[in-house]
């Protein structure tokens, strides 16, 4: 069952079993603040379960292009197209969020974005990444990183 990402009113809703609940769903609502603002977009997640194509999606790019497999279990993910931009986040219990930004059209930004929730250790996997702070009302502290994507998905 698919869940419209409140952004005023914060829910760990989907997300309870995770031990950065709390942090994790302000992350989620900073993106949907984000979709919202900048493109009119409703975010709109599902359970992982119910998503396999986009959590498929990213776990590929993140395997072909750099090796990684994640090995915290996946609890929501939603896909959706914005401005001729592909894009599809996976939200996982340790308190990762992935993103891939992918343009459609050749010679755009594709990109893989990682943010870690507050609270929570970067992930052993993710270890060669450096990551910057931003703060956020939502979110508190996020921490980010990001690569190019080199080849089409």
């Amino acid at each position: 069952m698919s869940y419209v990402v409140d952004f005023e009113t914060v829910s760990t809703a989907g997300l309870e079993s995770s031990p950065v609940a709390a942090a994790l769903a302000g992350l989620r609502a900073n993106e949907a603040r984000y979709f919202r603002n900048k493109y009119g977009h409703v975010f709109t997640v599902e359970p992982a379960s119910d998503a396999r194509a986009a959590v498929d999606w990213v776990s590929g790019i993140l395997e072909q292009e750099r090796g990684i497999v994640i090995g915290s279990r996946p609890l929501e993910a939603t896909a959706f197209e914005v401005e001729g931009i592909r894009m599809a986040y996976v939200f996982y219990e340790n308190g990762l969020s992935i993103n891939v930004m992918y343009t459609i059209d050749d010679g755009g930004k594709r990109a893989v974005g990682f943010k870690l929730a507050d609270g929570m250790d970067v992930p052993e996997e993710l270890g060669a990444f450096k990551f910057a702070r931003q703060k956020s009302k939502l979110a508190g502290t996020i921490r980010g990183s990001y690569f190019v994507i080199k080849n089409k998905h």
